[in-house]
């Protein structure tokens, strides 16, 4: 009787810490997508993007129209051509094709990796800024405001404000 009693006791105990830690937890949130298109030198990294997303695209036109090219002149002479050509034909075709899917596939990580390299300082500065705001006012969690993620939030728990402060954004 004597252990129920303190297991109940016990249980109390840990829910009315539990209660009063909750009490003290204070929730903000940050629109971090919006801090970080607000952020100084931001346009310099779009800039740098488009210049080396319009570079390999225009790499990639040339890998097609060399393929534009190739098949045409197959077409042209197909009839009037050997067995033994007309299948060199085809594979160099075959070849450059798949070359042209792979440099897409690869253009395509390439960009996302530059994307990264170029945003990570941004991101890394943001973060400092949301721990510091955090820190500064007392705040247990800074979620990200996210279309679909967060249902309701309070306005004044928005953190962003004070964020671009500390960054010194206006």
């Amino acid at each position: 009787m004597k252990k129920i009693f303190f297991v109940f006791a016990l249980m109390a105990l840990l829910l009315g810490s539990s209660f009063s830690a909750s009490a003290q937890l204070k929730v903000g949130h940050v629109d971090f997508n919006t801090l970080i298109q607000a952020m100084p030198g931001i346009d310099s990294v779009r800039i740098k993007l488009q210049s080396y997303s319009e570079s390999l695209s225009t790499q990639l036109d040339q890998m097609r129209a060399e393929f534009d090219n190739k098949y045409l002149d197959y077409q042209s002479q197909t009839a009037t051509m050997s067995d033994l050509i007309r299948q060199t034909k085809e594979k160099e075709l075959t070849d450059l094709q798949a070359r042209i899917e792979a440099f897409q596939g690869k253009a395509q990580q390439d960009l996302q990796v530059k994307q990264q390299e170029l945003l990570q300082p941004f991101i890394d500065k943001a973060k400092g800024a949301i721990q510091e705001v955090a820190k500064e006012n007392k705040y247990s969690y800074i979620l990200n405001k996210i279309e679909d993620v967060i249902l309701y939030a309070e306005p004044v728990d928005d953190v962003t404000p004070l964020v671009k402060k500390k960054l010194g954004i206006q």
